[in-house]
């Protein structure tokens, strides 16, 4: 089954009209996208865009011979014109099954949203699944609850029926989408991710790269043909990743993203709750509310047993509220003590972790405090922590794949 993608961007395109973000600065030639239309063997367009048929052309494919238009969500603005010769577009009912007379068959998937996915079946057996804008499987349980596919809306993965060979969604929009099709088995190892429906909130280029890899997934110019079944390798998820950054410079967010499309994650709070603290529980909670629902939270500073153990990727926020609690068990705040036993104490157990972060087997993105270009702490015991956390990222980020930092929301890879 051939699959040729004649436009990959939102309904609106891009550049927006009229937009002047920079990202739509920037969104020229290559960059530019127009409204995603999948036209599959020459025979099935899935969702009718304007300018399709040059489009098509452009992409050195006739519309002549399409059977079948079908669309996935409703279209705002002005209607599209349908061109001469085509057959009228549609909308298979959720659950329902249709045979085009070219041999493919098309499962309509209900969607938590407005809009309808397609499971298309080519006559080779190959196997698409293309989900609306903003849209993902409905009927599902969590991913961390031992999802399962609804039997009613979306065949899924049956007996003896393997994972997508090609999925393309809105993988940016909807990571949890992706999450849910790992966790039925419906999107596998070898599966081809092709994120569309790429809008103006993520620049073009590297960025946008490097979030699709991060997913799991690829993205592809306009007029793109891709073989369904053909298996398209992305970059290596690198399996430990560390995160740092200023206060509020968005790093906590960037890692939740690289683990968005993962079906289940253990999120490791080492802050723990603070009594009394109204503003500390208003943080806290704002991390609780994006985190996807699949995720489940450890309040814990005993990371070492969990790097350990097996199980699904670990995000631990943050390793700076970590050295807090070891020099707290330590006694370090106190020059005495420091002197003493304290500095063997804590040197003993940043070791654990460190020893921890390189045996482990799990996918870890640990996030921590850049705090090295700031002023210098006015007490002893500040230096200390200054000091101290530096030392502890210099060792973690030497034991891990992929460092990177972030100013600003920006995020700058250190060590790829």
């Amino acid at each position: 089954m051939e699959l040729t993608l004649l436009g990959t961007g939102t309904p609106e395109g891009l550049p927006r009209p009229g937009c002047p973000c920079a990202a739509c600065a920037v969104s020229v030639g290559p960059r530019s996208r127009a409204a995603t239309s999948l036209l599959v063997d020459g025979a099935l367009l899935l969702d009718l865009t304007p300018g399709a048929v040059l489009a098509g052309a452009r992409a050195g494919h006739s519309l002549a011979g399409v059977r079948q238009v079908l669309l996935t969500h409703p279209h705002d603005g002005p209607p599209v014109e349908l061109p001469p010769g085509l057959p009228a577009a549609g909308r298979v009912p959720d659950g329902q099954e249709l045979a085009v007379i070219s041999g493919h068959r098309v499962r309509a998937v209900p969607m938590d949203a407005p809009g309808t996915g397609y499971e298309v079946t080519g006559p080779d057996g190959s196997r698409l699944l293309y989900l609306p804008p903003g849209g993902a499987p409905a009927g599902w349980g969590s991913p961390g609850a031992g999802a399962s596919p609804s039997p009613a809306g979306f065949a899924g993965v049956g007996v003896g029926q393997r994972p997508y060979d090609t999925v393309v969604a809105d993988v940016l929009g909807r990571p949890e989408a992706l999450a849910r099709l790992r966790a039925s088995g419906a999107a596998g190892p070898t599966t081809d991710v092709i994120a569309v429906h790429l809008d103006h909130d993520i620049p073009p280029g590297r960025e946008l790269e490097r979030r699709c890899a991060a997913a799991g997934a690829r993205t592809v110019p306009d007029g793109t043909t891709v073989t369904v079944g053909d298996y398209h390798a992305v970059p290596d998820l690198p399996r430990r990743t560390l995160v740092l950054g200023g206060a509020r410079s968005g790093k906590s967010f960037e890692a939740e993203r690289r683990l968005a499309g993962f079906p289940e994650v253990v999120y490791v709070a080492t802050g723990g709750s603070r009594d009394g603290d109204a503003e500390w529980a208003a943080r806290v909670g704002l991390h609780r509310e994006r985190r996807p629902a699949g995720w489940r939270t450890a309040e814990t500073c005993e990371l070492a047993p969990l790097l350990v153990e097996g199980g699904p990727p670990l995000l631990i926020d943050c390793l700076a509220l970590w050295l807090t609690d070891a020099m707290d068990r330590a006694g370090a705040w106190d020059d005495a003590v420091w002197a003493g036993r304290g500095r063997k104490e804590l040197a003993e157990r940043v070791a654990e972790l460190v020893a921890a972060v390189r045996a482990t087997r799990r996918t870890v993105v640990a996030v921590s405090n850049e705090v090295g270009s700031g002023i210098v702490p006015a007490t002893p015991s500040g230096r200390r922590f200054r000091d101290e956390l530096g030392r502890l990222n210099h060792a973690v980020a030497a034991e891990c794949e992929h460092v990177l930092l972030v100013v600003a929301g920006q995020a700058v890879v250190l060590k790829d």
